[in-house]
């Protein structure tokens, strides 16, 4: 849930910016430190808490809503500091052989993720559990971790050439099974909240595919599209797992809808469109493996057509003021809210922007703002890649202490007067039934009658003759109708009304 964009100059230029576990805080590193907000409200975005003793800030992560914050800079690349905002301390530091690329945390773990290793903390104390060395060059610092501790599954990259994920379990620290997810290098990473599930996206971008946890068994396949390649930059789940939202370098932001799976389908009605739809499934199966799997894949169920493209953002899915929401944040400063229909779908409609710059109040909606941008060549929708500091030589290795190579940290530093981790009223926060459930609940939506004329209730064949279809059908049958008799493949397309890819004759 996070994203480095470069300066844009000025002040207190963005430089990253990050969602909390649940989304309902938004946190943004500037050029003067980092700045946290609320996302309880709409109208209003309030500022939780800003920093300005680190500056360059290319992380800064937020514990749930607790007052846990971790940060790091360009200043210290290979340092990560730890925080409690409300008091004013720093909990603690530590410093690594390399760039600090990624971190991720939940209320067991706090993983730190560098190119070529990662490193499992135990939250509690800060200890160091684990250090996985040797893992295939992880260049951007993908990971994802369970944001439930129950069960804090990390997945990170297994290749650098393929789209191999290799999972492992951060409580037993052990490794749970590699998930064969695409043919390219992967490019994003995310779990559901229960960590009963994991989405994953590659480079090219096209197609999302989701996974049963531990068991790694694919669920869900997604098409995000066919006419481009993109580069995704955030892949997040709601909180209910109901859906999954994708958003890239281009100017549309795709939400998924995660039906739920059935052991056996129900029996078609004995009408047209039941005999249509086993006569499509079954045609599928004579088809190369390729253009099945694509006829298979579901489409988007809402979309969100920003006003800019080219620019990184994240997305979220919330629940604010009771209703479910869209989140965008941009690279340009702003935060996008959307309502979005959970029974419907469809386009989203913009309802507020914030700038996170200024003073954090809400910004009028200009017309512009709620019109989609004219289409723009692939060269301009190329998004600027995010980067890291150059590594650097830090000073204060032992040279038997192992930590060139990353297999054991320098003890860290507690600030005067240690705050005590273990302190249920200050850090973590409450696990159970006081801790505030965000979910989206949509009802679904009856099923819609079609409406059928008596003549295609029953199959089309030879007991029907072609004058008497003409005679008997309506516009839209005469339609379907018109296809070449001995190309019963396009016939089936006609009945979905996909148009002809050539000119066919009439049946005799």
């Amino acid at each position: 849930m996070e994203a480095a964009a470069e300066a844009l100059g000025g002040p207190a230029a963005l430089s990253c910016f990050s969602y909390n576990q649940d989304c309902t805080s938004l946190a943004i590193g500037t050029t003067t430190g980092y700045r946290l907000f609320s996302l309880s409200s709409v109208e209003q975005l309030d500022q939780v808490h800003e920093s300005n003793e680190i500056p360059d800030v290319y992380i800064v992560e937020r514990l749930f809503s607790s007052s846990l914050v971790v940060v790091v800079s360009h200043a210290k690349p290979q340092q990560m500091n730890v925080y409690h905002f409300k008091k004013g301390t720093e909990i603690c530091n530590y410093s690594y052989s390399s760039n600090i690329l990624s971190i991720r945390l939940n209320r067991q773990r706090l993983i730190v993720c560098l190119e070529e290793s990662i490193y499992i903390h135990n939250i509690k104390d800060m200890k160091l559990l684990k250090t996985i060395l040797d893992t295939p060059p992880n260049t951007t610092g993908l990971c994802a971790l369970s944001i439930n501790h129950a069960n804090s599954y990390l997945a990170y990259p297994g290749s650098a050439t393929s789209g191999e994920i290799a999972l492992y379990d951060g409580n037993t620290l052990k490794t749970a099974c590699t998930i064969a997810a695409h043919d390219g290098p992967l490019a994003a990473l995310t779990f559901n909240s229960t960590g009963s599930k994991l989405a994953s996206a590659s480079e090219k971008g096209t197609v999302i595919r989701v996974f049963s946890i531990p068991g790694g068994q694919k669920l869900y396949e997604f098409r995000r599209g066919m006419k481009r390649y993109v580069n995704i930059s955030s892949l997040v789940f709601s909180m209910d797992s109901q859906f999954l939202c994708a958003s890239s370098n281009t100017e549309t932001v795709h939400i998924f809808k995660l039906e739920h799976l059935t052991d056996s389908r129900p029996e078609e009605p004995p009408t047209w469109t039941g005999y249509m739809g086993k006569m499509f499934q079954a045609a599928t199966n004579y088809l190369p493996a390729q253009v099945s799997g694509m006829m298979n894949q579901d489409r988007a169920f809402a979309t969100v057509r920003l006003n800019i493209s080219g620019q990184r953002n994240i997305c979220a899915l919330s629940t604010i003021q009771k209703l479910p929401r869209l989140l965008v944040t941009t690279s340009d400063g702003h935060l996008y809210i959307y309502n979005l229909d959970p029974q419907d779908g469809g386009e989203c409609v913009l309802i507020q922007k914030h700038s996170l710059l200024g003073s954090g109040k809400m910004e009028e909606n200009k017309e512009n703002d709620l019109q989609p941008p004219l289409p723009q060549s692939y060269a301009a929708t190329v998004a600027r890649q995010s980067t890291v500091p150059s590594t650097s030589t830090m000073p204060g290795y032992s040279e038997d202490g192992g930590a060139l190579r990353g297999e054991v940290i320098p003890e860290h530093e507690f600030a005067t007067g240690p705050v005590c981790l273990d302190d249920e009223n200050e850090f973590p926060p409450l696990v159970g039934d006081r801790e505030q459930e965000f979910s989206i609940s949509p009802t679904p939506s009856p099923k819609k009658d079609i409406a059928v004329s008596p003549i295609w209730s029953k199959p089309f064949g030879p007991q029907s003759s072609w004058e008497e279809c003409l005679r008997s059908s309506t516009a839209r049958e005469k339609s379907f109708a018109s296809f070449c008799r001995t190309c019963s493949l396009s016939m089936w397309f006609g009945a979905m009304q996909m148009p002809a890819s050539r000119n066919h004759a009439a049946p005799e």
